[in-house]
């Protein structure tokens, strides 16, 4: 069972966009949420991150970081085990 993936994002951002687009090309589901659309959950994410750019990305209830980060994850094929693929 894969585990919950939740992305704070922006619509302009096209790091946003290729994160997506790897989850995606992987068949995992993941949430978004649209720090624009409700800037209110702009401050849970810095509190749960500790960073101001999106995206940010969790999977489960660990912090990945940004798009290069999850990028790194993939090439070292880290990321197949963390989603449990």
């Amino acid at each position: 069972m894969s585990k919950q993936v939740v992305m704070y994002t922006k619509p302009t951002c096209p790091f946003c966009t290729a994160a997506e687009r790897l989850f995606r090309s992987k068949g995992v589901d993941f949430a978004v949420i649209d720090i624009a659309a409700e800037p209110e959950r702009r401050d849970e994410m810095i509190e749960r991150s500790g960073r101001r750019t999106v995206p940010q990305i969790f999977i489960g209830d660990e912090h990945v970081g940004g798009f290069d980060d999850l990028d790194a994850l993939d090439q070292e094929g880290a990321l197949d085990r963390m989603l449990g693929l």
